[in-house]
């Protein structure tokens, strides 16, 4: 009875524990830190798009000169 103590029922109880401990620790974000989060999501993805949009400014001419199409 041990080993099935140890092996399954002990790991199960401290999982469901330090599950328990975390949801009564968390807290929903508050307007400023909501708005912080999304302001920095979008200058993210702003960032990410203009970088990809000028590579393939940039390498749309390259790649016809070469394959001279």
């Amino acid at each position: 009875m041990d080993l099935v103590n140890d092996a399954m029922v002990n790991p199960i109880t401290t999982f469901v524990r330090n599950s328990r401990m975390l949801v009564r620790k968390c807290q929903k974000p508050n307007y400023g830190e909501f708005t912080n989060a999304a302001f920095i999501t979008l200058m993210g993805f702003l960032l990410m798009g203009f970088l990809g949009f000028f590579v393939k400014l940039i390498f749309i001419p390259i790649n016809n000169v070469i394959l001279g199409a």
